[in-house]
């Protein structure tokens, strides 16, 4: 497992930008597929995005494709979240997390380790 850490969440008006970075401990990073998630409140835990391993792979939910870009530094050790155009209904909490395997994150919200989260509020 890997310990996650986030920031750069915030209070932002609608239409503008925030990046998001999550912080991994451990060695074994490049070796994980990471994943950025949401949860409103009242809401479910819903998949935002995902990158693979080498960072070859991107997935996004289709209500922030075109807005939002996950990007990954194997170097550093960080992925990050670009979030552009942003909305108040993209108003959540949003958590780091990794898995061994894209298809856990993107398609079961499963993963091996999860940040505490960062709150995103947009006002309109």
């Amino acid at each position: 497992q890997v310990q996650l850490v986030e920031s750069g969440g915030g209070l932002v008006q609608a239409g503008g930008s925030l990046r998001l970075s999550c912080a991994a401990s451990g060695r074994t990073f490049s070796r994980y597929a990471m994943g950025w998630f949401r949860q409103a409140p009242g809401k479910e835990r819903e998949f935002v995005a995902a990158i693979s391993w080498s960072g070859g792979s991107k997935y996004y939910v289709d209500s922030v494709k075109g807005r939002f870009t996950i990007s990954r530094d194997n170097a550093k050790t960080t992925v990050y979240l670009q979030m552009n155009s942003l909305k108040p209904e993209d108003t959540a909490t949003y958590y780091c997390a990794a898995d061994g395997s894209v298809d856990s994150l993107r398609l079961h919200t499963r993963a091996d380790s999860w940040g505490k989260g960062t709150l995103v509020t947009v006002s309109s």
